[in-house]
């Protein structure tokens, strides 16, 4: 019987998630909310792809 060797995702380093991202310029602004400008964009953080949310990959 050969066992599965799994390696440590090396997209998402084992965290299981990619991190969103946040990109802040008070110089243009970004969407207006309500009577306020919100100065930052946001990426949402996602379950990576490459492992499917597992933190790691099958060695080949």
């Amino acid at each position: 019987m050969s066992e599965e060797k799994k390696i440590v995702c090396p997209d998402c380093n084992g965290k299981k998630e990619i991190e969103g991202t946040c990109v802040c310029d008070s110089e243009w602004r970004g969407s207006q909310v309500g009577e306020d400008w919100e100065d930052c964009h946001c990426t949402p953080t996602i379950p990576c792809p490459t492992c499917n949310g597992t933190g790691y990959v099958d060695a080949e």
